[in-house]
């Protein structure tokens, strides 16, 4: 069966265990993460979004990775939480994109770096947005609160690193974490007053 054409766009956010500013970004990402592994986990909001006649505006995703010290080496683990609040109609659609079934960014990652997809589960998601701060948490599964890092020229914005490789968008804002908690999909990670890395912007996809 034909898979609908889908879009989706909204705001996202991310942090990882890298300390501040993650190599991954500024190498393509080719240069050894801070260490061993790299765990990030970047949450989306959908504002408006669609998969064929199907709307998914309103509801929520978030990607889990783990690479080894090189990213662009491949062997990920990879897995996804889709929204619980979405009907049976969004769940069946979102796991599709999420799980990298629909095409579209995640069936990149997922075709060309993932060696271990550890399936996508459905659970309440919140996500807040307050200025330059972010902070995502999923029941029992991740929280994580990042703040951007403001520009010295009183910009009232924050520094962004432009033109990356990364999935969500080319340009991102630099932001560090005061604290990131992961516990899923057998994954373990507690890190707080580290200023490890995070990122947020806006996100557009399409398939």
């Amino acid at each position: 069966m034909p898979v609908p054409k889908w879009s989706l766009s909204g705001e996202y956010m991310e942090s990882c265990n890298c300390d501040y500013l993650c190599p991954c970004i500024y190498t393509n990402p080719q240069e050894a993460a801070t260490h061993d592994q790299c765990i990030a986990v970047m949450v989306f909001r959908i504002d408006e979004g669609s998969f064929g006649a199907t709307k998914l505006d309103g509801l929520k995703f978030a990607l889990v990775i783990r690479s080894g010290k090189v990213m662009a080496d491949g062997n990920w683990i990879f897995a996804g939480v889709v929204d619980e609040s979405a009907d049976e109609a969004q769940r069946t659609a979102l796991a599709a994109i999420v799980g990298g079934d629909a095409g579209g960014t995640p069936a990149v990652i997922r075709q060309n770096l993932v060696s271990d997809f550890r399936g996508v589960e459905f659970k309440p998601i919140e996500c807040h947005m307050d200025a330059f701060k972010r902070s995502a948490s999923i029941a029992d599964v991740l929280a994580f609160e990042i703040e951007g890092v403001l520009s010295r020229n009183r910009s009232g914005e924050p520094l962004y690193i432009d033109n990356t490789g990364h999935p969500a968008n080319r340009r991102l804002a630099l932001a560090r974490s005061k604290e990131t908690h992961f516990h899923g999909f057998g994954l373990d990670l507690d890190m707080v007053g580290k200023g490890n890395n995070g990122h947020f912007a806006p996100f557009a996809w399409t398939a």
